[in-house]
């Protein structure tokens, strides 16, 4: 963030030396940051962020695991099948990659590897599911996305509820086949791990899958119908998590102290970024450099296929480097007023 800056302070200094720009350039840079501080769609990360991380400390991906992996156990796979639901529903209460992975790679892993599953399907299976939280709402993603591209956050929401769930189905598909063209990768448990049976299993699964799908359904609900801004959604969400962690007697200050500390931390880290990248743009744009990649991309050849094949493919290369913020905030600028010369639904390219 901090080099992002300094390069567009640096040009722009050397630009206006030059004679090339003109100095009210840098003093509109005040007012541009303030106005990303007065943001109110931002400040739904640090409630999402703050829920997320309440649930996670809460222990209810442990309790979610336990309850999933006892319904599923008796069926080939039924580990595997657990963790990619628990993994949505993370995704769906948390919006946090790394608290989704975190939770199940420490709880379902050791369990998975010691009942004989492959280490590859067990990784993998942990990595894809806790990466679900990149696109199903209430992702940080999605409102990063939403605002650097303008498009409504409740919208993006809409657009990535589809392709979240067809991405869900995928995976257990691909569990499905596993375990009838190889079931050695994938057994079920064994009778004397299913430790729970009728009834009793019943009411575990109820106590620990009910309230945050009711907690969803809370924040979600009311953001696609209106009765709720995103920031709202959030702040309802944060208020359910800490309910939730109180009535599970799991809820201590050194738990709120330590959500905290990690939400401050993440919004800070979104919001330094953020300012980094808008005076990397406001010198980028004023020499021209928008107009120069827009001309750049409307000689793809294909159209908007071929300018959906190279960004996928470029957000994809950098995907191994940098982070996912990183390339919202620097590159997606860019590429926006492009896919939206072609014709292309703004929704579309930002759930694609």
């Amino acid at each position: 963030a901090f080099a992002l800056a300094a390069n567009g302070l640096f040009f722009g200094f050397i630009g206006i030396e030059l004679g090339l720009l003109t100095p009210a350039l840098l003093q509109a840079l005040p007012e541009r940051v303030l106005g990303i501080m007065a943001n109110d769609t931002l400040l739904a990360i640090p409630f999402f962020t703050f829920m997320g991380i309440i649930l996670e400390r809460s222990g209810m991906a442990e309790d979610l695991l336990e309850s999933a992996g006892q319904l599923f156990g008796p069926i080939r796979g039924g580990i595997t099948y657990a963790v990619i639901i628990v993994g949505a529903l993370l995704a769906a209460t948390t919006g946090v990659v790394a608290a989704s992975v975190i939770s199940m790679g420490l709880i379902s892993l050791p369990v998975m590897l010691r009942y004989g599953y492959s280490r590859e399907v067990a990784s993998g299976v942990i990595c894809a599911s806790g990466t679900l939280a990149q696109i199903i709402p209430p992702s940080l993603v999605l409102i990063v996305l939403a605002d650097v591209l303008g498009v409504s956050v409740g919208d993006a929401y809409a657009g990535a509820i589809l392709p979240s769930l067809m991405l869900v189905a995928m995976l257990v598909g691909y569990i499905l086949i596993l375990s009838i063209f190889k079931p050695e990768m994938v057994p079920a448990l064994p009778p004397e791990a299913r430790t729970l049976r009728g009834a009793a299993l019943f009411k575990s699964v109820m106590i620990a899958m009910v309230p945050p799908v009711v907690l969803i359904f809370l924040v979600l609900g009311t953001i696609f119908i209106g009765l709720a801004t995103p920031t709202e959604g959030g702040a309802m969400g944060a208020t359910g998590a800490l309910i939730l962690a109180g009535v599970r007697r799991r809820l201590s200050m050194e738990v709120v102290r330590g959500a905290l500390e990690t939400t401050a931390k993440l919004a800070t880290f979104v919001m330094f970024i953020l300012i980094g990248s808008t005076v990397f743009a406001l010198t980028f744009r004023a020499v021209n450099g928008d107009l120069w990649v827009e001309h750049l991309f409307s000689l793809v050849p294909g159209g908007q296929v071929g300018f959906l094949i190279v960004v996928s493919l470029l957000v994809f290369v950098l995907g191994f480097f940098i982070d996912f913020f990183e390339i919202a905030f620097i590159l997606l600028p860019l590429f926006g007023p492009v896919a939206e010369k072609l014709g292309i639904d703004m929704v579309w390219f930002l759930v694609l």
